[in-house]
């Protein structure tokens, strides 16, 4: 029998040892000339959270989110910066490793996957500062810590789907990427992030449901504050990741040829 093509079988495992690969290369080359390594992921969150628990608890009266405050801020900034850093990078994902995209023979969704993982890692690396902040802050702890990965899950798949969406978007409309970060900003602050969905007032609660990062937030939250969880909004956040990555997929493979073509 021919050996000339290249096993079914095989081309899953192909696909992830190249992706494992090309993660651990974008976190090599990321951290190579810095001091403090990953250290770094987990700054950027720490200071804002740091920042906001100042501003709300001492300089401010506040009425949002539960205490310990400081542990209800960490659950909802280290995923946004997962998140918001994953998109950002998505709208350059083919730019950055031209030479890369058009010489090597692998899926193309590689180019997006890889950036979504390495991402995920930093944020699995800055999950022991959570820790941290829970057990010196007293949080308490219960069985609902357990939805963690499911969390994890959703927001992997949600960013998938964006990601599809905009690498390859933006090799055809370079201003997308500046349009993206000018989105993430007024996103951030409509997400349940420093505030939780239920302290929405009764006419803004519409925001909460469109947006899927509300649900996962309150997968994320479910562990150490219960109340927060709602399976609807859950409900609701799976839907939108669902329907994201379907028009995700049908987006890059409708545009991969036009973008080989472009680049």
């Amino acid at each position: 029998m021919s050996q000339s093509s290249e096993s079914p079988r095989r081309r899953p495992n192909r696909y992830w040892s190249s992706l494992l690969l090309l993660t651990r290369r974008d976190l090599k080359v990321r951290y190579s000339t810095s001091v403090l390594g990953y250290l770094w992921s987990v700054l950027d969150p720490l200071a804002m959270s740091l920042i906001y628990w100042f501003v709300f608890t001492q300089v401010f009266d506040r009425s949002v989110g539960e205490e310990p405050y400081i542990v209800f801020l960490l659950t909802g900034l280290l995923p946004w910066v997962w998140f918001n850093g994953a998109v950002s990078d998505a709208t350059r994902g083919f730019l950055r490793d031209l030479k890369l995209v058009r010489s090597i023979a692998l899926p193309r969704s590689i180019w997006v996957n890889r950036i979504v993982l390495s991402k995920g890692v930093e944020f699995v690396l800055s999950i022991p500062v959570l820790a941290v902040f829970a057990i010196v802050a007293g949080a308490a702890v219960n069985p609902m810590l357990l939805l963690f990965p499911l969390a994890m899950i959703l927001q992997a798949a949600l960013i998938s789907g964006i990601g599809l969406i905009v690498a390859p978007l933006t090799v055809f409309f370079r201003d997308l990427e500046r349009a993206v970060k000018l989105v993430l900003r007024m996103l951030f602050y409509a997400t349940p992030i420093i505030y939780s969905a239920g302290d929405l007032p009764e006419f803004a609660q519409p925001l909460a449901w469109l947006n899927p990062l509300s649900g996962i937030v309150s997968l994320y939250r479910a562990g150490f504050f219960p109340d927060q969880l709602d399976w609807a909004l859950v409900g609701s956040s799976a839907a939108i990741t669902a329907v994201t990555l379907l028009i995700g997929v049908l987006v890059f493979r409708r545009s991969i040829g036009g973008v080989l073509k472009e680049l």
